[in-house]
């Protein structure tokens, strides 16, 4: 009997039926050892020696593995054909050999590029031997993960107390989310103005165009600062005569892009569809394993949907409608420019719009670009026209949006940090560890998570850098390729890493304190009226205030003469003023029945508080027994507290959005699955 291992059951299954009688295919259920979690895992004095350890939840398959290998003549390792793979293909035999199992034995790899007969009969004729770079690069990997998160970590439990740990890659992307929120807290939005003309022409066609150039100067997104030079722009224009003196239209194409990586696939699935990392690698996974239908897998999303769940539907319809798209021929567009100019030839308008010539692959696969957005113009000829209206738009700079997952994805591929099949699993930890939290898809870093990235920077500054982890990762690469040794780099990175760790244990944690007091400053303290760092306590005068932390709280701003003044506020300057705002009731309105609804402040945030009607409350008991309220509530039955979203803006909660708070949670009906 020939024995094959595979990663899913769900795979073992399929793979089974296709071999027939004389083959008997189990799967390993992903990795089944790993490096434990204590000292000397990994052993820097003797070239990185790795102690693998079998984790409970894979002894009962390894048992099924080693009995089903104790009848079998030839082992056939298909795990998945990536390093990852070739990883576990390398564990199961090695563990096989030390339990000598292997004796007078064939061992072949093989590997499945899809999951259909002729491919699953292809690759068994067609077998290998395990890849060693891949598993090199692989073993490289996890050392590099183990020696900065053993090392870093219990260095955070005692400066620290409180914080969970500290990941290679994990620690980066973090510092990617905090520094873009200091980034959004310390902007300072700049006021500028548009200006665009209406025109008319001989036959009722109307344009609206956008200065060009005024007074034979080009305008620029920042030429009008403010409403007085934008008053002055407009009565420089507003007596001028105009006509159109030119017409151009020329075709652009638009190119398909290829079908999905790793990577693109984890971002289109998030702006698309709102699928996090993690949801879109569980799903792709099981329809990359393969389910069961009628004949092959060569088919459109329509004759196939019935085979699949309503997640597993729309992620194969985007998958399939990209690939498809991508052997299409280009989108043509025709796009038009109408240049308007004064008769003193001293001011020049613009106007362009585009029209959709030739779907091309656009016919199922639509793609966002800026095309999509500009108007039809109509068909006009060159001569004079007539200023109908001038338009003037006030606008204030907005800062850098927050990182969504798919931006996340997108921003660490494009520093080479990471690669695609971990990004699910940084993003997943990050959220898990409390140092970022998810709100309307967007991270936003918790005043733990600014921490201990403030810690990072301040004292391991070279492993969070981007250049360095890129180069790192550039490192793992050629190891994959056989151009680097692992034990070298591990070496290499090994010595400078181990040497700052020690430095930084012999700091106390006062000292640490401190530093971040430092490199924290300008981001959590506000200035005084010469622009220096203001840390003087407001409630006692005498005090300093510096940067405290707590083991359940985390970080937080306390003032030096505590217990004499207690005064704390949190370590985000924004959410510090929304404290301070908070610090009395704000009378928001009246609720539906009749009560106040008052905006306050509380131990976890800011919150809406109102009272409700006896009937309300007979009714929620009712409604408790099918549905938990996410409600907080007081001592008293007649009174409810909602939480304030985060991501909302206090200044945005007026009565109307209060009470749309207040309404939740609203039953939509059943879901259909």
């Amino acid at each position: 009997m020939n024995l094959v291992i595979v990663e899913s059951p769900a795979k073992a299954k399929t793979i089974n039926k296709y071999l027939g009688d004389n083959y008997k295919v189990l799967a390993s259920y992903g990795h089944i050892r790993d490096l434990p979690s204590k000292n000397g895992s990994v052993d820097p004095d003797q070239n990185f020696k790795m102690e693998w350890e079998v984790d409970s939840f894979s002894k009962k398959y390894l048992k099924e593995i080693t009995d089903a290998a104790k009848e079998s003549t030839k082992i056939i390792l298909a795990t998945d054909p990536d390093r990852e793979g070739e990883a576990i293909a390398w564990h199961v035999k090695e563990y096989l050999d030390q339990k000598k199992l292997l004796k007078d034995k064939e061992v072949e790899r093989v590997v499945f590029n899809e999951i259909t007969k002729k491919a699953v009969v292809h690759g068994i004729e067609n077998p290998r031997q395990i890849e060693p770079h891949l598993v090199d690069a692989y073993m490289a990997r996890r050392a590099l993960d183990y020696l900065v998160g053993f090392n870093i970590s219990p260095i955070l439990w005692t400066k620290l107390p409180g914080s969970k740990s500290a990941g290679r890659v994990q620690s980066v992307a973090l510092k990617l989310i905090t520094e873009r929120e200091h980034e959004i807290e310390s902007f300072n939005p700049e006021e500028f103005w548009t200006l665009s003309v209406k025109f008319s022409d001989i036959n009722n066609n109307f344009i609206t165009a956008s200065i060009y150039e005024l007074n034979s100067k080009r305008i620029e997104k920042f030429t009008f600062k403010n409403k007085e030079e934008i008053n002055s722009a407009i009565e420089e224009i507003k007596n001028k005569k105009f006509s159109i003196t030119d017409i151009s239209s020329k075709t652009i194409n638009r190119k398909p892009s290829g079908p999905f990586t790793t990577s693109t696939l984890q971002q289109t699935a998030s702006s698309r569809l709102g699928f996090g990392a993690s949801r879109t690698m569980q799903i792709a996974q099981k329809l990359y394993q393969g389910i069961e239908i009628e004949g092959e897998t060569s088919r459109s999303p329509d004759n196939i949907k019935k085979y699949l769940s309503t997640d597993q539907n729309k992620l194969y319809e985007l998958i399939w409608s990209r690939a498809l798209s991508s052997q299409m021929e280009s989108a043509q567009f025709d796009r038009s420019t109408i240049t308007l100019t004064s008769n003193d030839n001293h001011t020049t308008c613009k106007s362009s719009g585009s029209i959709l010539k030739f779907d091309g692959f656009l016919k199922i696969y639509k793609s966002q670009s800026k095309e999509d957005d500009e108007e039809i113009l109509p068909e006009v000829s060159k001569g004079p026209v007539n200023i109908e209206a001038l338009i003037d738009e006030q606008h204030f700079t907005q800062p850098p949006p927050r990182y969504s997952e798919a931006s996340l994805v997108k921003k660490l591929e494009e520093l080479g940090i990471g690669r695609p099949s971990t990004y699910a699993s940084i993003i997943s930890t990050i959220a898990n560890r409390g140092y970022a939290e998810i709100t309307n898809k967007r991270f936003f870093p918790t005043d733990r998570g600014k921490l201990i990235s403030a810690f990072l920077e301040k004292l391991f500054s070279r492993y969070v850098d981007y250049n360095f982890t890129a180069g790192l990762e550039d490192q793992l690469d050629e190891i994959t390729t056989g151009k680097e040794s692992w034990i070298k780099v591990l070496e290499l990175f090994w010595k400078d890493f181990n040497n700052n760790v020690l430095e930084v244990k012999e700091k106390r944690t006062r000292e640490v304190l401190d530093l971040l007091n430092d490199s924290l400053g300008s981001l959590v303290f506000d200035k005084d009226k010469n622009g220096n760092i203001d840390r003087k306590c407001k409630i006692c005068n005498e005090g300093t205030l510096s940067l405290k932390n707590s083991f359940r709280g985390g970080a937080f701003i306390g003032c030096s003469n505590y217990p004499d003044c207690k005064f704390t506020r949190p370590l985000s300057k924004a959410k510090a003023a929304a404290q301070a705002q908070l610090a009395e009731p704000k009378f928001i309105g009246k609720h539906e029945n009749g009560n106040d609804i008052f905006l306050k402040n509380g131990r976890f945030g800011p919150y809406l508080q109102y009272e409700v009607l006896p009937e309300e409350i007979n009714n929620e008991k009712k409604d408790s027994k099918k549905k938990k309220k996410k409600l907080k509530k007081d001592t008293n039955d007649n009174i409810k507290n909602v939480s304030i979203p985060k991501g909302i803006e206090l200044e945005s909660v007026d009565l109307e959005k209060a009470k749309f708070l207040c309404s939740l949670p609203k039953s939509l009906g059943i879901n259909p699955d």
